[in-house]
């Protein structure tokens, strides 16, 4: 998937093993989704689990929307440690 979208980065949080990051978003369902940036957040929630989905979902983006606190915090925090979270 990381090749198809190189504008992309992609990184994986486990809830269990970073819970202190993922309490914020009240995660229900999993696999659950953030495309967001410094633009914004363009999509939070479930995602069936299927490359396909996922690929036409990329594909049709909306437009970003100003993200929340904790989706700053984040992606601050993937900035800092990105090995950790890397797929």
């Amino acid at each position: 998937m990381a090749r198809a979208h190189p504008q992309f980065r992609f990184a994986w949080v486990d809830i269990e093993d970073h819970a202190d990051i993922a309490d914020a978003f009240d995660v229900e369902t999993f696999p659950t989704l953030l495309v967001a940036g410094s633009d914004g957040t363009r999509f939070l929630g479930p995602l069936l689990p299927h490359a396909e989905t996922l690929s036409r979902m990329l594909s049709a983006l909306q437009p970003p929307q100003p993200s929340s606190l904790d989706v700053d915090l984040l992606l601050a925090v993937l900035n800092k440690k990105p090995a950790v979270f890397a797929v």
